[in-house]
């Protein structure tokens, strides 16, 4: 599964939903999130990320691999949804991103 990390916060620059051939990326309000039942593992995301904020699970270092477990926590009460744009925005992130203080994407 891929996954995408705290680079996204408030960025969301949704190049990888684009590019997502199975519509997995759903929009949550300050991130964006895989869904990591219905990702297909193909990597099309990760190289258009222009924060790079989209890792393998298998390549997410110790310090990101929280990450890998808010996504599965955003998901688990919602089960398949059937592809981001069917669905629609989320309008909730995992409490922790929800917590974070603004971030100054301006660059």
């Amino acid at each position: 599964m891929y996954v995408i990390t705290e680079a996204c916060v408030d960025v969301m620059d949704k190049s990888c939903v684009r590019e997502c051939p199975v519509d997995c990326i759903y929009e949550g309000v300050r991130q964006l999130w895989i869904h990591p039942d219905e990702c297909i593992d193909c990597g099309a995301c990760e190289s258009v990320c222009p924060e790079n904020a989209i890792y393998y699970e298998a390549d997410l270092t110790p310090d990101l691999e929280p990450a890998k477990e808010r996504a599965i926590q955003v998901f688990v009460p919602l089960g398949e949804l059937g592809g981001a744009r069917r669905h629609g925005a989320l309008g909730h992130d995992h409490p922790y991103i929800a917590a974070l203080p603004p971030t100054d994407s301006t660059g």
